[in-house]
């Protein structure tokens, strides 16, 4: 399976960073976190997401947005809020939230040609 990141795009627009550790207990979590990658997609100005987890239970999920609309839309649909409930309810040990103004992005992709 490859992995790539998500591009650079024009600035500015919005990165959140959602950092988790979470519990033992994962009991729905997949199918919601499908559901929920489903739903931001269906966000106007949703630009990507990317995500990493390591070994020992630390993930991290970088979501794009174009615009401070984008972002709100996606914080106050019904659906996501109900999901964040049980997330601090069932799945997460802990985690922390950052939303940042993106004022510069670049990216760098290697040829395949020789």
């Amino acid at each position: 399976m490859s992995a790539a990141p998500v591009e650079a795009f024009d600035p500015p627009y919005y990165a959140v960073v959602f950092t988790t550790v979470r519990t033992d207990d994962q009991t729905g979590y997949r199918e919601t976190n499908a559901r929920m990658e489903e739903l931001v997609r269906e966000v106007p100005g949703y630009l990507g997401m990317d995500h990493a987890q390591n070994p020992g239970g630390l993930g991290i999920t970088v979501a794009y947005f174009r615009d401070a609309d984008a972002l709100t839309r996606w914080r106050t649909d019904l659906e996501h809020r109900a999901a964040q409930k049980r997330g601090r309810a069932d799945w997460y040990e802990s985690y922390t939230l950052h939303v940042a103004k993106v004022e510069r992005s670049s990216g760098f992709k290697r040829s395949e040609q020789p």
